[in-house]
Parts: C-alpha cells; sequence; structure tokens
C-alpha cells in the first residue's frame, strides 16, 4: 500500500495519506492537518510519485478530525477534486456554521455536567482557540452512508460506518466488489470477511482510540464503539491500514484487545466508585488518568463519561445530582462490554 507518513505531534502519533493512483485517475484517503509543515510534507510526497495537489480526482475522509481532513479544503481548491465523507461529518467538513455552533454548544453542556472546573473549561477553550489553524478552508463535502461504493484511484472502496471514536467515522474495504477480491467468504449473514480496509482511527496499532471525548455528538460512546470493534472481528479482515503509523497485520486481534483494555477500563472505573464514593466523570478521570492538558482536558474525562454512561445504562450504576454511584459490582463484565 503507497502511503506519505506525516508529522503529529499532538494526537495519535504519525498521520497516514494512503495514495490511490492508476494511470491519470488519483486519489487520497485522509490529508493530514493544514499547517506548513504537513502541507510541505504531502506536496513533497505527492511529487515523489509524479503528482501535485492539482492533480488529485478524488479525496476519502475517513471521518473529521483535523488530522485527517484538514488539507481536504485546499486540495480541493486547487483540484476540484470530490471530498467524500459520512453523512454524519459533512457539515463539519463543510464548516457549517450551525453544525460547528452545536458541537460546540454540546460540548460546553457535557463539560459542565461532567464537573469540569470553570478554570479548566477555560483553558480547554484556549487550546482549541489555538488550534483552529488546524482546520485549513472548509471543502464541499459529498456524502456518503454505510454501504457506499467508490470507484477511487483505480481501486474499488466499501463503506462500512464505524461510530465510536466519532460519529461519522468510516472504514474502507479495499477490492472490486467481488469476494475473491476481498480474500474470503461470505458468512452466514452475508456480510465479507478477510481481504484489508483503510480504517482511521477505528482501530490503532498501539492507542486505544478516545471514545467519549473525542466526539461530543455520539450518544451512548461506549457501546458504538464496542459493537465496531465487534465488526471488525466478524469481518476478519488480513491486514488494515490504520490513519496512524503502521499497519495493523492481525487486525480481529487487536480489536479484541481493545475491546479486552475498555473491560479493564470499566473495572478501574467500578474501583474508584467502589472506594471513593460517588463522583463526577472529572473526579473519576483524575483517579484514572492525574493531571490533564491540551487536548486530553476532554478526552480524560470523556472516556471516563463513555464507561460512566454505559454502566449506567446497563444497570450497575445510578445517576444522581451530577454524580454517580455503584448499585451493585457486576460478576461478568464482558456481558456488559
Amino acid at each position: 500500500m503507497d502511503r506519505i507518513t506525516l508529522g503529529n505531534e499532538e494526537f495519535e502519533g504519525r498521520n497516514n495519506a494512503y495514495v490511490l493512483a492508476d494511470g491519470d485517475e488519483l486519489a487520497l484517503v485522509d490529508t493530514g492537518v493544514a499547517t506548513d509543515d504537513i502541507r510541505t510534507d504531502l506536496r513533497d510526497g505527492l511529487a515523489e510519485r509524479g503528482y501535485e495537489f492539482a492533480d488529485v480526482d478524488d479525496i476519502v475522509l475517513t471521518h473529521f478530525h483535523v488530522d485527517h481532513a484538514g488539507l481536504a479544503g485546499e486540495i480541493q481548491r486547487e483540484s476540484d477534486a470530490t471530498v467524500y465523507v459520512h453523512e454524519a461529518d459533512a457539515p463539519l467538513i463543510e464548516q457549517d456554521e450551525a453544525a460547528v455552533a452545536a458541537l460546540e454548544e454540546r460540548r460546553e453542556a457535557l463539560l459542565e455536567e461532567w464537573g469540569l472546573p470553570e478554570d479548566v473549561r477555560a483553558e480547554l477553550r484556549s487550546f482549541f482557540a489555538d488550534a483552529t489553524h488546524l482546520e485549513g478552508p472548509s471543502a464541499e463535502p459529498t456524502p456518503i452512508e454505510d454501504g457506499t461504493v467508490l470507484e477511487v484511484g483505480g481501486t474499488t472502496l466499501e463503506t462500512v460506518h464505524a461510530p465510536g471514536h466519532a460519529a461519522g467515522l468510516c472504514c474502507f474495504e479495499i477490492g472490486d466488489g467481488s469476494e475473491a477480491s476481498r480474500g474470503g467468504e461470505a458468512t452466514d449473514g452475508g456480510s465479507r470477511t478477510g481481504g484489508e480496509a483503510f480504517v482511521g482511527d477505528a482501530v490503532l496499532p498501539v492507542y486505544t482510540p478516545n471514545v467519549g471525548g473525542a466526539d461530543v455528538r455520539v450518544e451512548r460512546p461506549l457501546e458504538r464503539y464496542a459493537e465496531t470493534l465487534r465488526t471488525f472481528v466478524d469481518r476478519g479482515y488480513d491486514r488494515v491500514w490504520p490513519g496512524h503509523r503502521d499497519p495493523i497485520e492481525e487486525p480481529s486481534e487487536r480489536a479484541r484487545t481493545i475491546l479486552a483494555h475498555h473491560r479493564e477500563r470499566s473495572e478501574n472505573v467500578l474501583d474508584v466508585l467502589e472506594e471513593h464514593g460517588p463522583a463526577d466523570a472529572w473526579t473519576v478521570s483524575a483517579h484514572l488518568f492525574g493531571d490533564l492538558e491540551g487536548i486530553h482536558i476532554v478526552h480524560g474525562p470523556g472516556e471516563a463519561y463513555a464507561h460512566l454512561d454505559h454502566l449506567r445504562h446497563e444497570g450497575v450504576l445510578a445517576y444522581d445530582d451530577g454524580e454517580y454511584r455503584l448499585l451493585e459490582r457486576p460478576t461478568d463484565l464482558e456481558a456488559l462490554v
């Protein structure tokens, strides 16, 4: 797989932009942030392959986060490329004022609900204000949905919606639409297994993707993400190409490992409540992660909230006056997460 490695010191490590090319057809899967050094990395990477931004026909975005989509608008303006992104994320790629305002209002409401002190919230607002340069100009997206088949760069990509880390996060199965191209057989339910896919931040090789704070629009974020991980296991991919770092050679095993990680984290959340009594998400986050700065100010309590919210819906916790309290410790978390 032809990938251009891009720098990224703020988020989950090195970003990947994947190049799909067939003669005059050129597509990118993700683009990186809109900073001078990353722009240069991407331009130089394309130049080494005999291309420039103006040659890009299609851009396929795994989700709206700036480290994956920041340069999409700029490239589109130079090339008139079609920008594909899931319909849930399309308004944010377009930088629609109402969608951006709704996201910010939702985040502010949750930060208060989670119990973040005002000075910490102010620090986070300052971080986001300082990070606006990473976004780049808006793009005019073409919305897609689960099951959409794209023909880009001489390659067939089938869209698999994979929410959790982000509402519109998608994986893209690589092939020509046939069973053989995916390296596997149909399951009893008719879904194809095997083959390879671009997976954005659905599954990462080193870090576990944040849930709860990375996209505050997602309802029941841990449940949604656990469903995505189980889909990964069911699809049985042979190899996947993540949005950060190196390819994952045993994707199903990695998905199982991340599921186990979340069961362990739920155990840790229960330990906090058992030892310290009722608490809000910010307090639980402090016990789990300690002091936080930058983007982690929302990621930490967001992750704690994802687990607290899930355990509340499963009848393990009660929620009163902004705090969660333990009702009865479950004996089998595998049945819940």
